[in-house]
């Protein structure tokens, strides 16, 4: 993934180009939509009023003046839908970093053997919050390193996940 570039163009202006190809065309329709849905006035730029509105509508009401500063401040300028979409690509670039993911699965170790059972781990993911398939899991455990007794070294595969697998870049 690439960075959205910070170098100074001609006139001052940051380049922002190389925030559009971070993304695939229906995630830049999607943050386009939500954009949308932020930008109450529909002038452009995401404002404390905006954000207030959107809040309320969610029903939130009480939401502190210096929270929504906060996430103001955090596009260092108007937020426009480019500045929007940088800060998404900042925030997602790099989420899920191997602590968390190994953390999660650490859930679901309470040995600390560093291995879950695969029988075991398709049943909660299949019975537990976000629903998967029976081909979702087989999809997900294509990549997982199994040993022959059926366990997921999970280390090794937060590893894949992190780091992306020798294999699939051949």
């Amino acid at each position: 993934i690439k960075k959205a570039s910070n170098k100074r163009q001609r006139g001052g202006q940051k380049s922002c180009s190389n925030v559009f190809s971070m993304f695939e065309q229906s995630q830049i329709q999607e943050f386009k939509e939500a954009f949308g849905c932020i930008d109450q006035d529909r002038d452009g730029v995401i404002k404390k009023q905006d954000l207030k509105e959107t809040y309320a509508q969610l029903g939130k009401l009480n939401v502190k003046d210096e929270e929504l500063e906060e996430m103001l401040n955090e596009g260092k300028g108007p937020i426009n839908f480019t500045v929007f979409l940088s800060l998404f690509g900042e925030k997602l670039n790099g989420t899920d970093p191997e602590d968390t993911i190994l953390a999660a699965f650490k859930l679901f170790d309470p040995n600390g053997t560093g291995f879950v059972n695969k029988d075991e781990f398709k049943r909660l993911l299949m019975n537990q919050a976000d629903k998967f398939t029976a081909e979702e899991v087989d999809q997900a455990f294509a990549l997982a390193p199994i040993d022959p007794t059926g366990n997921i070294d999970y280390k090794s595969l937060c590893y894949i996940i992190t780091h992306g697998d020798e294999k699939e870049e051949s």
